[in-house]
């Protein structure tokens, strides 16, 4: 899989299958601080990334 990382920028590659709360494990980052997407949709920690799939990771901004 293809992973785009926002803040910083960069790319990683990962074997698939994963569930997407294995991939923040992996990568080391808080579920909480960051959001991952694939295309238009957002996708939840149970959900699985397969192995061809492209998600980017972004991080949770908010503000008022």
């Amino acid at each position: 899989m293809n992973i785009h990382l926002s803040h910083p920028t960069r790319d990683i590659k990962l074997q698939g299958p994963k569930r997407v709360a294995d991939i923040f494990k992996e990568l080391q980052l808080i579920p909480e601080a960051f959001l991952i997407i694939r295309g238009q949709d957002l996708m939840t920690e149970d959900e699985i990334v397969d192995d061809g799939d492209s998600i980017e990771v972004r991080p949770v901004i908010s503000g008022g």
